[in-house]
């Protein structure tokens, strides 16, 4: 699993604004992390509710994000297509990335592989990304969700501390 200290795994994938189903653009971790750290917060499907809890939580807390100059993105092995639907049905205003291949959650070793049973996806998880593209910090879920304010505010104070 990337740690804190490590360089975090490049990659680009595509990435949902939801504007319309079809709001897609690609997104690379370099060219984001050229406008300040990077919040990456994995996610294990859409239209879930813990899923949808957590995003809307961040979505609540972007412009404290802003204000530290950090971009917030989700990520999940959901299409583009479904994450924009899911973005404008629960007003999830952070950008999400479609990591459909799964090869970032392998990168970053954050991998459930077997949601339900049938499916491998993102394990619930943050990584803080520094400018130098280190990560600063990490947290993976345990057994339970944590309290997603609670989550967010420790976030923003690692943030505040770089």
């Amino acid at each position: 699993m990337v740690d804190e200290g490590e360089l975090a795994p490049e990659f680009s994938l595509p990435m949902a604004q939801g504007r319309a189903y079809n709001d897609i653009e690609e997104f690379s971790l370099s060219d984001a992390l050229a406008e300040g750290p990077v919040v990456l917060a994995f996610v294990p499907a859409a239209f879930t509710s813990g899923c949808t809890d957590e995003l809307c939580t961040f979505t609540d807390s972007l412009a404290a994000f802003e204000e530290l100059d950090a971009g917030v993105y989700g990520l999940s092995a959901d299409l583009s297509f479904a994450q924009n639907v899911w973005m404008q049905r629960d007003g999830i205003d952070v950008p999400l990335l479609a990591d459909q291949d799964r090869e970032v959650i392998r990168a970053y070793d954050v991998v459930l592989e077997d949601m339900y049973g049938y499916f491998e996806v993102a394990n619930r998880s943050v990584f803080v990304v520094r400018e130098d593209g280190t990560v600063a910090y990490k947290w993976v879920k345990g057994e339970e969700n944590p309290d997603f304010e609670e989550l967010a505010a420790e976030i923003r104070d690692e943030l505040a501390a770089l």
